[in-house]
């Protein structure tokens, strides 16, 4: 059955630096809120006295009953600048869950393909998957342009030490001298090497809307079909 989308008002509880210019907010979880990892809700805030609502994916995981997190990269924009600059004990009105890019453990294989910011569902089913102990065979392939713009790097090196059936894949494409990771976009070889039975795999895709075609397109050519791929797009959220 699916959970019904609720509103409510939070109080953050915490507000997590995770980058140079993406931070998490933390709140507590209400008590009738029930979502599935992978699935996004609305947060409103007030700017210059109007309210403005913008929906951002649930970082945290359903597992996860103590919080609620969502995760925003801090673009110059006026939304941005107002989270910017909120405090623990600030307000949000919350309005959810929403969203069909959700995991449940139905599937053995998983593929998680990310772009920037794209990855906070991933991140929400690599969470899930993890504290449900499931048998799941994980991996996530992220991209980003330079070292620094990496998230939740540490806490996937933690999830991917303690699962054996998760596998973690970083690739950059502005890679510093001293990256010895992947420096490539995502494409048909990269996906081939890290993932030789990627036949077998149901694809998750999050991302930029250019990354998202692309690797529809990738992914047709490799002989996926269209219903082992499941997509949102990661605009302004």
């Amino acid at each position: 059955m699916e959970a019904l989308p609720v509103e409510f008002t939070a109080n953050l509880t915490e507000i997590i630096q995770r980058t140079y210019d993406i931070k998490s907010f933390r709140f507590n979880r209400h008590a009738g809120f029930d979502y599935k990892a992978g699935q996004f809700m609305f947060v409103t805030i007030t700017i210059l006295g109007e309210k403005v609502r913008k929906p951002f994916t649930i970082s945290s995981s359903p597992t996860e009953n103590d919080h609620l997190e969502f995760t925003k990269k801090l673009t110059g924009h006026d939304f941005s600048n107002e989270l910017d600059a909120m405090a623990v004990g600030d307000t949000l009105d919350i309005d959810g869950p929403y969203g069909n890019l959700t995991f449940e453990g139905e599937y053995d294989k998983i593929a998680l393909i990310s772009g920037g910011i794209g990855i906070t569902p991933m991140i929400s089913i690599c969470k899930y998957c993890a504290d449900a102990g499931l048998d799941t065979k994980v991996t996530i392939i992220s991209s980003n342009k330079m070292q620094d713009d990496i998230v939740f790097g540490a806490e996937l090196d933690k999830m991917e030490r303690g699962n054996k059936n998760l596998k973690v894949v970083h690739t950059l494409t502005r890679a510093g001298d001293t990256w010895q990771g992947c420096r490539e976009r995502i494409c048909e070889s990269l996906i081939i090497r890290e993932i030789p039975d990627y036949k077998e795999f149901v694809f998750y895709l999050c991302g930029p809307p250019v990354m998202l075609d692309s690797m529809v397109s990738i992914l047709d050519s490799l002989g996926i079909p269209k219903e082992q791929v499941k997509q949102e797009s990661f605009v302004g959220y």
